[in-house]
């Protein structure tokens, strides 16, 4: 603690010091809070118990298709063959109906086509989708980066020929920090 004590002739000016101690009163029962609050937190977040629900196709909001386009690795073993060890340039092209689904040409054509009409006759036909753009479903395509344009782009042909107006594509996106 300053004191200020003036003599004759000084002039008085005010303390530009700080009184700390307040404020390491305040941060000291903060820090004894935290310690006692976050044990018991953990406890209670370690027995949250999270349940388990089957995913049913929504009927009022229309689910995006999604597809993973890859290529076989340089000994020919598909993704999710064991000793898969990552696309390559040469390799046979891989696409997943869903994500999960492996698929030929020809199936990602039917099965893209049977998904489309099952979402435009559930919608009320093609009328009703031309007044709600937003009921339009769109594809959403997500490849490897070692897969080859003539893969992607053979992808793109067959759900363009399905009749889905809109192609996109999911990345990993860049960390501004690194």
């Amino acid at each position: 603690m300053a004191i200020s004590v003036g003599g004759a002739g000084v002039q008085e000016r005010p303390m530009s010091d700080i009184n700390t101690t307040p404020l390491v009163d305040v941060m000291l029962v903060l820090l004894i809070i935290f310690l006692i609050a976050v044990p018991v937190a953990i406890q209670q977040i370690q027995k949250l118990r999270i349940p388990i629900m089957v995913s049913v196709e929504s009927k009022n909001k229309v689910e995006n298709l999604l597809l993973t386009v890859a290529t076989t690795d340089a000994a020919g073993r598909s993704a999710g063959d064991p000793g898969y060890e990552g696309s390559s340039r040469g390799g046979d092209c891989r696409v997943y109906f869903n994500n999960i689904t492996p698929v030929t040409s020809d199936e990602l054509r039917d099965l893209a086509f049977k998904r489309l009409d099952a979402i435009v006759k559930r919608a009320g036909g093609p009328e009703a989708l031309k007044d709600d753009p937003t009921k339009i479903p769109q594809v959403h395509i997500r490849a490897d980066v070692n897969a080859p344009w003539r893969c992607v782009a053979g992808a793109i042909y067959n759900v363009q020929l399905s009749g889905y107006p809109t192609v996109g594509f999911i990345s990993t996106p860049v960390d501004p920090n690194a």
